[in-house]
């Protein structure tokens, strides 16, 4: 005789909330965004879908918005931290704070902001005739899998005064903090234009690009943003999982691999497609476009707070002055795969793209280089 109450086991609290709200679920590697079917989310009373990128790791997920033209998300206030990246629209989002007092600041296509944790807030789209699109990075897997229990995650009314920031930093001023190419800081709570920010120098990982770390007030969320010049690509290399890869402006694609793999997984981007170098997975991003190629990398934990050992070693450093293990050469013990080690088919596959769309390579001095 079969019991029917069988008892459960290996609880995913994040997913059973998701089939829970009945959000559409989007899963792949590589999912363009534009494209995603959305449905009704009565939680946040606009369309939405949860996007769940293959190899994304334990503790963060994606949340699709699409707000109809002169709609608003219903108020939400919630236990994890939120990073939003505007697709598509213009409109505006307005903070309650614990003492009662409200600001608002306004966004457009490609502007990046967070949600400070545990704020009330509620989004506007400032447009009459056209949606808006949004997608948020979340550490909502994680805070569920901690205490899954909703009604905390959505009903705690604790203030966390020091997460909340500067109030030129809702206006996109930022601070700029200056530690080493690879680890500078842009600290603010938003960026009007991710395609304009200015960006520092960072030959480590090679062909002349540049990046900055985004960092938000005291938030364990990361976002950086990421540069190459046109004709160049970037050396590969690999890390803890987690980081949610976003084109911002520009045409390439990525290859992916795990050590040992003969063939490569490629996946072909422009803007809002988003992919996730799995755990300890080879990749390297190629720009073949007449023009540079920018994309943005959002997760949990930051060059402020390293989340895990593992993402301390890899982004920063086990121990002070040492480099990050993956922007060092895996000849010395490193994830970063150099020039002159790479599979000699990564290069003529990446000529081959550079001339269907008649770009001139310049990656010569870079090669030479090692």
């Amino acid at each position: 005789m079969i019991d029917r109450d069988q008892p459960r086991y290996g609880i995913d609290p994040y997913l059973d909330w998701v089939r829970k709200e009945g959000l559409v679920v989007v899963e792949d590697y590589g999912i363009d965004l534009f494209a995603v079917r959305t449905a009704p989310w009565p939680r946040y009373g606009v369309n939405a879908a949860a996007v769940h990128l293959r190899g994304r790791g334990d503790f963060a997920s994606m949340f699709l918005y699409e707000l109809p033209p002169g709609g608003s998300t219903s108020p939400q206030r919630h236990l994890y931290e939120e990073v939003v990246y505007v697709l598509d629209g213009h409109g505006s989002t307005e903070l309650e704070f614990a003492d009662g007092r409200r600001r608002s600041f306004e966004w457009g296509p490609r502007s990046l902001f967070a949600i400070p944790l545990n704020i009330r807030h509620r989004h506007f789209n400032g447009r009459g005739r056209a949606r808006a699109l949004m997608v948020s990075t979340t550490n909502l897997p994680l805070v569920l899998s901690t205490f899954h229990d909703e009604r905390f995650v959505f009903g705690c009314d604790f203030a966390f005064a020091g997460r909340v920031g500067k109030d030129e930093h809702f206006s996109g001023d930022g601070d700029l903090v200056v530690i080493r190419p690879g680890n500078d800081m842009w600290q603010t709570n938003l960026v009007a234009d991710i395609a304009s920010l200015e960006l520092r120098a960072w030959e480590a990982r090679g062909a002349g690009g540049a990046n900055i770390n985004v960092v938000f007030p005291d938030s364990i969320m990361h976002a950086h943003v990421s540069q190459m010049p046109a004709g160049t690509y970037k050396k590969a290399h690999r890390h803890h999982p987690g980081f949610h890869v976003m084109s911002v402006m520009g045409q390439g694609y990525s290859l992916l691999w795990f050590e040992g793999e003969t063939e490569f997984r490629r996946i072909d981007w422009g803007h809002g497609v988003v992919f996730p170098p799995a755990d300890r997975q080879f990749h390297q991003h190629f720009n073949i476009g007449s023009g540079p190629a920018r994309y943005i990398a959002t997760g949990v934990g930051s060059v402020l707070y390293p989340f895990t050992a593992a993402q301390r070693r890899s982004s920063i450093g086990s121990e002070p002055g040492e480099s990050g293990a993956d922007w060092t050469s895996t000849r010395k013990g490193g994830d970063q795969i150099d020039y002159e080690d790479q599979d000699p088919r990564i290069h003529q596959m990446w000529l081959d793209e550079l001339e269907k769309n008649g770009v001139e390579p310049r990656m010569t001095r870079f090669l030479a280089a090692g």
